[in-house]
């Protein structure tokens, strides 16, 4: 394209905002304009707030170095200086309810990272492979907010981007029950080792908030519109448990599930093999080639072999076989802060672009 849209990242010095500014290096549609930070942070440059806590393997890249970081309240200033925002703040849920509504009232698009809208009706809660269909409630949303150009749109919560993917891929033998265990590395909670080395040779059985999330957001991912909300689906009924663990990026996940029409392996298979959705239709920049890869292997998917497959944004699967009590059982694997949260979000703002929701002002 001509000319790039100008992007805002709220939230930006965070970890999920570092990945964001790797990933919009040389994006071939956005450039970033705009980091925004809370107050203690703002008036200073970028390196000067992040360059002591910068938590990636990757170089801070060179043109967000001297980028001035202005106060995320200054809603008004910064919507004049870009096109739309990505929002990966950490704040209480109540405040990012209503920076996100602030921000998508002055007609500039929010792509959101945060949990705070997940559970709002009218706000897409998209993974763009499987449920792109719902970004068509944007319009519905509009009207509440009682703009022309403004919304906000959610990614959902890294723990099920896994085993979503891998359901959604059989959804025409309608799963009935799930049951999932998620094992999250420690980049799901903004921490690396260094940060917290109370993990090192442990395993933590709790995360807070992370099952009721692994248990009904997919549930949303799967329902249907219904005029100007998103209808839950009812089932398949999920259980989850979700466990921190001494891994670095990569949630893997443990699922045995029962279909009301079992299919064969052979066909689950087929399916993996061949499913894809409009991010592989349209060649997006960071969509996955291959959206969801099978290993043979009895000891793959592993976390640190697999987790960047197709540069971080694909899921890896394996060990699928029959159960004794579900009708089958198999691992899979996704890296949760790439396509679970930054890749994931800036995969959407590429969907919406091409969607045309996402324009120059």
């Amino acid at each position: 394209m001509d000319k790039k849209l100008k992007v805002g990242l709220l939230g930006g010095t965070g970890f999920v905002g570092q990945r964001l500014v790797t990933l919009l290096e040389n994006h071939p549609y956005f450039e970033i304009a705009v980091i925004a930070a809370s107050e203690s942070s703002a008036g200073k440059t970028y390196y000067e707030v992040v360059k002591d806590r910068w938590k990636l393997d990757l170089p801070m890249p060179e043109s967000v170095k001297n980028i001035v970081i202005k106060n995320i309240d200054q809603v008004d200033e910064i919507s004049n200086m870009v096109d739309f925002v990505f929002c990966a703040v950490n704040m209480p849920a109540n405040d990012i309810r209503e920076i996100e509504e602030r921000y998508a009232k002055t007609e500039t698009p929010v792509v959101s990272n945060n949990s705070a809208h997940r559970k709002t009706n009218d706000v897409p809660m998209v993974i763009p492979e499987i449920n792109s269909d719902h970004l068509e409630l944007i319009h519905k949303q509009r009207q509440r907010l009682g703009t022309k150009k403004g919304f906000i749109v959610v990614k959902p919560n890294c723990s099920i981007q896994s085993y979503v993917p891998a359901i959604s891929a059989l959804m025409e033998f309608k799963p009935k029950k799930i049951l999932v265990c998620t094992y999250q590395a420690i980049s799901g909670s903004g921490k690396i080792f260094s940060d917290w080395p109370e993990i090192s040779d442990n395993v933590i059985p709790y995360i807070g908030g992370e099952e009721e999330k692994s248990e009904q957001e997919p549930l949303k991912i799967w329902g249907q519109m219904d005029s100007d909300r998103i209808v839950n689906a009812s089932e398949p009924i999920i259980t989850a448990q979700c466990i921190r663990v001494p891994v670095s990026d990569g949630h893997l996940a443990a699922v045995f599930v029962s279909f009301e029409d079992k299919p064969s392996k052979e066909t689950i298979l087929e399916h993996w093999a061949n499913f894809k959705g409009k991010p592989q239709l349209l060649e997006l920049p960071n969509a996955p080639k291959q959206f969801l890869t099978y290993f043979e292997e009895n000891d793959r998917p592993q976390t640190r072999l697999d987790r960047d497959i197709e540069k971080g944004m694909g899921i890896t699967l394996g060990r699928l076989r029959e159960d004794s009590l579900f009708d089958y059982k198999f691992v899979c694997l996704s890296h949760n802060t790439l396509r679970g949260a930054a890749g994931g979000a800036v995969l959407t703002a590429e969907l919406l672009m091409a969607e045309g929701y996402l324009t120059s002002k």
